[in-house]
């Protein structure tokens, strides 16, 4: 049968565990679950320690996946990067290799590892495709997490080849959505400067924006990339292709100044705006292709205007700021 314009090969007794169950995206896999009729297991670190392989077999050993969704892994800012590479790169090298390993142990068919646009090399030919991600180092503020899921998408290309499984690697742009991290250090663009307008907002100051605002990104509502997940694995997608970009198009880019125009208007925000350009801006454009993804997917998938999008985000971060990871 069909929903969405694609073939459903996920069965309604289909079994789905989801690491990181609790995250950004976790959280928003769970508001779209009942476009799948299967039972959901939305695990966090609290319910096993994926760095460890026993705790890791017992938790596959009591859920029995037939699926598996996996986008638990330590993230952190560039500071807490740039100061424990080794710690990024072991734990999460152990996260990933300790979930493949029972992946397959379980005869886990489909699945999904969650990859991030950090693997592409520092210096690429853009528009970045996936064809991309080895021909080149990543940059070198978070080489140890970059090199982690370098190597993930390695064992899932190597699993694939070697034992015919249907494993597929997603490299999402900048997320952003409800239950983010909001943290002003650590938080990524969107988050952090909600967070900082909300302030701004509240204590009647300027909303200070780092940079000049001239970079461009790709930013993907957590709900959409949700619902990408979830066609991907239901139309049978993971069957043929080793990894994909999910990401909006290549016309859709935004610079940072329009990110935070559209803050200011989703918050309310009548104070002064002020742009630092004596702050680094960072690399000035990233584009990523979806043409693989849209090939899949088709024209009829779509994402959620960026408006739309940082509207609703407000909204859950106002309503929910006394506990919002910040």
């Amino acid at each position: 049968w069909l929903k969405f314009g694609v073939p459903c090969f996920g069965m309604c007794d289909d079994v789905v565990l989801v690491t990181g169950g609790r995250g950004l995206v976790g959280r928003a896999l769970q508001v779209v679950q009942h476009e799948w009729s299967a039972k959901w297991h939305f695990v966090h670190s609290g319910d096993a320690d994926l760095t460890d392989l026993g705790s890791t077999q017992a938790l596959f050993e009591r859920l029995q996946p037939t699926v598996v969704i996996h986008l638990a892994a330590r993230v952190g800012g560039l500071f807490a990067n740039m100061a424990d590479q080794i710690g990024f790169f072991e734990q999460n090298l152990a996260i990933n290799q300790n979930v493949v390993k029972c992946c397959h142990a379980s005869n886990v068919d489909r699945a999904i590892f969650c990859l991030s646009t950090c693997v592409f090399p520092a210096v690429v030919e853009l528009p970045m495709s996936e064809k991309h991600i080895h021909e080149g180092p990543p940059h070198p503020s978070n080489e140890g997490y970059a090199y982690s899921k370098r190597m993930l998408e390695c064992l899932v290309r190597y699993y694939r080849q070697a034992h015919g499984r249907q494993w597929l690697c997603i490299i999402p742009t900048n997320i952003y959505g409800p239950y983010d991290n909001f943290s002003l250090q650590d938080g990524h663009v969107v988050p952090a400067l909600i967070h900082k307008c909300y302030l701004a907002a509240r204590d009647l100051t300027p909303f200070t924006v780092a940079g000049s605002g001239k970079p461009l990104r790709q930013f993907i509502f957590s709900e959409d990339l949700a619902r990408a997940i979830v066609l991907l694995v239901k139309g049978g997608y993971c069957r043929d292709n080793s990894s994909v970009i999910v990401c909006p198009d290549d016309g859709d880019e935004l610079s940072i100044e329009q990110v935070s125009s559209a803050i200011v208007g989703a918050c309310g925000f009548s104070g002064a705006v002020e742009l630092d350009p004596s702050l680094p801006d960072g690399i000035f454009r990233k584009t990523a292709s979806n043409r693989k993804l849209r090939a899949l997917l088709g024209e009829q998938f779509s994402f959620t205007p960026f408006s739309d999008g940082i509207a609703k985000t407000v909204v859950w971060f106002r309503d929910n700021f006394s506990h919002a990871r910040k």
